[in-house]
């Protein structure tokens, strides 16, 4: 399509967008950056197009992507985690950030319910065994949920999913956020330090920042039980995945479900490929068809908001 008449440009860190929010931006010439684009792709394109807004999908952007482009407004993530937008350099610049809040909440509540079922129930240790010619039905023995305390660190939309599942299982839900002025019926507020200690399954639905970073590390793990279960669709840099390692290898942590990772793409070879009590997938709890519609409308209306708020104030 031909960029005359159009409003400006919006570049999308990605190689697509859900048909429902190319339509809602349809006054702005889209410009794909690609799979994997890097710091020096999203600049270059920014010099080239000078992009009023930017949809972040995958990799991040820096000050130095900000300042190629001097008609950038907005930038809007692709889901929920801002972690990878400069957020201190957008606010020094005047440009506003945006997520979609919410819009993947349902699909990464239920990829966490996946992984902890995984873990309590060992499916995809068994299926192994069976397919190994094993019948481990006299020696296996799963951990049953009910009755069992679940730790949230973090009860914002996905968190409360997750919460509202457990209490239909029979859990005792407990839950750690300091900005949560009140927790739903059932969920019971708790400091950090309560959380770990009482947790027999340990979630992780909390951004990450530069105070968390590492908040499941070796002096964490050792507050926690014996034998809990820790999953983490959140981000990756939350948790030390040496200390993960060795607190599985040990048996002080009965398993793991993660669905973020330090360093991604995971790069192999990998520790964590070599742990068997682990459950590994690849970042795609927010993965569906529902949720690829719900975030890139969410991510296209914050775009169209700002810019037509900024119109309105000129």
């Amino acid at each position: 399509m031909s960029a005359a008449g159009k409003k400006g440009v919006v570049l999308v860190t990605g190689v697509d967008l859900a048909p429902q929010a190319v339509e809602i931006l349809r006054d702005y010439e889209l410009v794909f950056a690609g799979a994997k684009p890097t710091e020096d792709d999203l600049l270059a394109l920014s010099t080239q197009h000078q992009p009023v807004g930017i949809i972040v999908r995958y990799g991040g952007v820096t000050g130095r992507v900000m300042d190629a482009s001097k008609a950038l407004r907005v930038i809007s993530k692709h889901g929920t985690g801002i972690d990878t937008i400069d957020s201190r350099a957008a606010q020094e610049r005047g440009i506003a950030v945006r997520a979609a809040a919410g819009a993947n909440a349902p699909a990464v509540a239920e990829h966490t319910w996946a992984l902890v079922f995984a873990c309590a129930k060992n499916v995809v240790g068994l299926d192994g065994r069976m397919r190994a010619g094993h019948w481990d039905k006299s020696t296996h023995k799963s951990l049953e949920l009910q009755g069992r305390t679940i730790g949230l660190v973090g009860l914002g939309a996905i968190g409360r999913r997750v919460a509202a599942t457990a209490l239909s299982l029979g859990m005792r839900v407990i839950a750690h956020d300091p900005y949560a002025k009140e927790a739903p019926a059932g969920v019971q507020l708790a400091d950090l330090d309560a959380v770990f200690a009482q947790a027999d399954v340990l979630s992780l639905h909390c951004p990450l920042t530069a105070e968390n970073r590492h908040m499941i590390n070796a002096q964490s793990i050792a507050r926690m039980k014996d034998g809990a279960i820790l999953v983490n669709t959140a981000r990756g840099g939350l948790v030390d995945e040496q200390a993960l390692v060795a607190a599985l290898a040990s048996g002080k942590l009965r398993a793991a479900g993660l669905d973020s990772f330090e360093k991604e793409p995971f790069a192999a070879p990998h520790p964590l490929q070599q742990v068997g009590n682990v459950v590994l997938s690849p970042h795609i709890g927010g993965v569906t068809e529902d949720a690829y519609i719900a975030m890139g409308t969410g991510a296209a209306d914050n775009v169209l908001a700002v810019l037509e708020a900024e119109q309105a104030m000129a």
